[in-house]
């Protein structure tokens, strides 16, 4: 029916097309503008159930604000700096949205708000709300507010909020440059595939049209669901990457059917043409949007709008991209003729590079597939030293300001105190809570335990305590039920374990019920949260991968052997994950600064981006194979055939996709970075290593088994299979 339909109104489809395009992209122009910020943080967790009892029962809260203030001349202790740093706080904690703020001015000056050099202190603060409100509607009138140099105070903004603020500004203008540099090099690169300039123009035009239709679908989903800024990012890079890849495999497609006719200039062939393309090529597009939208949908089974916010996008991108190359794509291809062929080219396949090397390979597939698997195992091999962390602000450049000031705190400040693990006890009394405190403080890499009943340092009380209050009351207030502690560790143990840091405070006996919270345990409750869906995301992708390929070939071995090329092909990109941005290898050429440690987010949407993508090559590939085994019944010939047919459009799509996603290796943020490395590498692996090595190779020793099935499957497939 489709077929008949792009045949028969191809002009009133592009028109169509043309005019949803616009009307998607005035749509989606504002949607980066609709889509939400968010933290780091996993809902219903202990950490933060204590946020809420903290901010409901004594009115303050983890500080998401930090001032560092800096005398111009004299010490933090000098009378003047003194009264001005007081009312510096003063003014900070009577600013809207603002519920507390105190300083080392204000809580009896303790030596974790005091710089090294007595010439720098903190004043703190915290605004409640969500991270939209927050960092939209608060910080970008109090950063500047603040932002001062009076002469007698330099003062600077900073807080988490604040960092992620700076994180979501660069990451919109690295989408700018991106959006800026793709699509004149994606053209470049498509022309030099096609050496015609309307097939060249039409499959850039598929990719718009996926980015624009993402863009527009995401509108009308933030009206239902948070969906992160970052999503858009992912429209950009994997609407122009599949858009593409889907628009080659068409165009290429099609000029392959023009030229199976013994009489081209008949009338109606251009039509039949495309009415086998749609058949053949259409069947293998839908196939690979299926697996790639059922990879990236298994992050709806993680709890967290981040995560959730990429499978919004790369379903919206998939659906735009499959309808564009569909049906969008044939009708301009029906009007356009043969206009789009390649003068000269030849449709012979038996002496081209890809046939060639594919018959070498499956005359040697013991020597050949073993050294390729060899290199991709000893690329892969650093992953097995990861370390999953919690990013700050060192996924900013240096240049950036809200970096400066903590390159600043690192160098002059022996403590973390905005980054304390905060225990509040609702039922908990002053009278019970000393020793607990004094407890709290012996565990390595606490500096100071403030509580009701006073500030405790290696389990002994602290002279001057810090002014922590039992009861309701904004900055711990009136006395009342219940009481909290905050335990503040030094700067060392938060860098390499903070993780440590929130499960040995955790782990400590407590007198009565707590809640352990704070930016640390937020952090890390996220983390587990992330951390403990692996093996169901994992599991989750590789079954729907395995029904669709199935559907596809009707073969056991095939969907198998795809999802093990696939994990190998992901083990390359982990491996330099580890490499380049934990270990700080190539970090002054991509200026970044390693911490050690790699945020977990990132790699899982990685891991669910490649491994469509990948089962997008493999199902383009295996196709053409199966085409050519069905047509031949040769296991053997009908590989380096099919091969051969799908393998220039296989090199020209990963050259293009790589190319997009490496442009984010030139931003400046970190996650875009890894993402812009990791997945450039993984799909030129892919198409290189996998799909022209390992696969010839396995499918060679395969042989008849390549495409077997048990009777009781065989006989299902042939029932519900989809088929041409």
């Amino acid at each position: 029916m489709l077929t008949r339909f792009v045949g028969r109104r191809p002009l009133w489809i592009v028109v169509v097309g043309v005019l949803v395009t616009l009307a998607s992209a005035a749509i989606g122009a504002g949607t980066i503008d609709a889509l939400s910020l968010n933290r780091f943080e996993a809902p219903g967790s202990e950490s933060m159930r204590a946020r809420d009892a903290l901010a409901a029962g004594f009115g303050t809260g983890s500080p998401n604000v930090a001032l560092l203030v800096t005398a111009r001349h004299g010490t933090v202790d000098s009378p003047d700096i003194a009264a001005a740093g007081a009312a510096l706080t003063s003014e900070l904690a009577g600013y809207p949205g603002v519920g507390d703020a105190w300083s080392y001015w204000t809580r009896n000056a303790p030596a974790t708000l005091r710089g090294e050099d007595g010439r720098q202190a903190l004043v703190l603060a915290w605004i409640p709300g969500d991270a939209n409100q927050v960092r939209r509607e608060i910080l970008p009138e109090l950063t500047p507010r603040f932002t001062r140099d009076d002469g007698t105070l330099t003062v600077e903004v900073g807080g988490g909020d604040e960092v992620f603020r700076s994180v979501m500004e660069q990451a919109r203008r690295d989408f700018v440059r991106a959006e800026l540099i793709v699509l004149p090099m994606v053209f470049l690169l498509l022309w030099l595939v096609y050496r015609r300039l309307a097939p060249a123009l039409l499959t850039l035009g598929v990719g718009i049209f996926a980015v624009a239709g993402a863009l527009a679908i995401l509108r009308g989903v933030v009206t239902i669901v948070d969906v992160s800024t970052f999503a858009a990012n992912l429209a950009l890079v994997l609407g122009i990457g599949l858009g593409v890849d889907y628009g080659l495999f068409v165009v290429f497609r099609f000029r392959e059917e023009l030229h199976h006719s013994t009489d081209p200039g008949a009338a109606g062939h251009v039509r039949e043409a495309v009415a086998r393309t749609v058949r053949t090529a259409g069947r293998t597009v839908l196939f690979s949007g299926i697996t790639v939208a059922a990879s990236l949908a298994v992050l709806l089974a993680f709890p967290f709008p981040f995560l959730a916010s990429f499978a919004y996008a790369g379903i919206a991108v998939v659906f735009a991209a499959v309808l564009g190359a569909t049906v969008v794509l044939p009708a301009a291809l029906a009007l356009l003729g043969h206009r789009v062929d390649r003068r000269g080219a030849s449709q012979h396949n038996t002496g081209t590079f890809w046939y060639v090397t594919t018959r070498h390979v499956m005359r040697r597939p013991l020597l050949l597939g073993g050294a390729a698997l060899a290199i991709l195992l000893l690329l892969g091999s650093p992953f097995l030293g990861v370390r999953f962390g919690l990013p700050d602000d060192r996924v900013l450049p240096q240049s950036a300001p809200v970096r400066q000031l903590y390159d600043q705190v690192r160098a002059n400040f022996a403590a973390e105190e905005a980054d304390a693990v905060q225990v509040v006890a609702p039922t908990g009394t002053p009278s019970t809570v000393g020793s607990y405190a004094a407890a709290l403080s012996r565990l390595d890499g606490v500096v100071r335990v403030d509580s009701a009943a006073g500030s405790y340092a290696a389990g002994q009380p602290v002279p001057t305590p810090t002014g922590i209050r039992s009861g309701t009351g904004t900055g711990g207030g009136s006395a009342g039920p219940g009481t909290w502690l905050s335990v503040v560790p030094s700067a060392e143990r938060l860098s390499h374990d903070a993780v440590g840091l929130v499960r040995a405070v955790r782990a400590e006996p407590a007198p009565f019920p707590v809640l352990v919270g704070g930016y640390p345990a937020e952090l890390t409750d996220y983390r587990d949260g992330v951390t403990e869906r692996l093996p169901l995301v994992a599991g989750l992708i590789v079954a729907v991968t395995l029904v669709v390929l199935f559907l596809m070939t009707g073969s056991v071995l095939a969907p198998l052997k795809a999802s093990v090329l696939n994990l190998l092909s992901l083990s390359v990109m982990f491996g330099v994950l580890v490499f380049v941005f934990q270990d700080g290898n190539l970090a002054g050429w991509l200026d970044f600064t390693p911490t050690g440690a790699i945020e977990p987010s990132i790699p899982i949407l990685m891991f669910c981006v490649a491994y469509g993508l990948s089962m997008d090559y493999e199902v383009f590939l295996l196709a053409r194979i199966k085409e050519e085994y069905d047509r031949t019944g040769d296991p053997v010939g009908s590989v380096p055939a099919g091969i051969a047919r799908s393998g220039p459009l296989v090199t020209a799509a990963a050259a293009v996709l790589a190319a997009s996603f490496a442009t984010y290796a030139t931003g400046q943020v970190v996650f875009l970075q890894q993402l812009g490395v990791g997945m450039a590498l993984a799909v030129l692996v892919d198409a290189t290593l996998i799909r022209g090595v390992l696969v010839p190779a396995l499918m060679r020793l395969a042989g008849h088994a390549n495409w077997w099935a048990p009777g009781p499957l065989r006989r299902l497939h042939h029932r519900i299979g989809l088929t041409e």
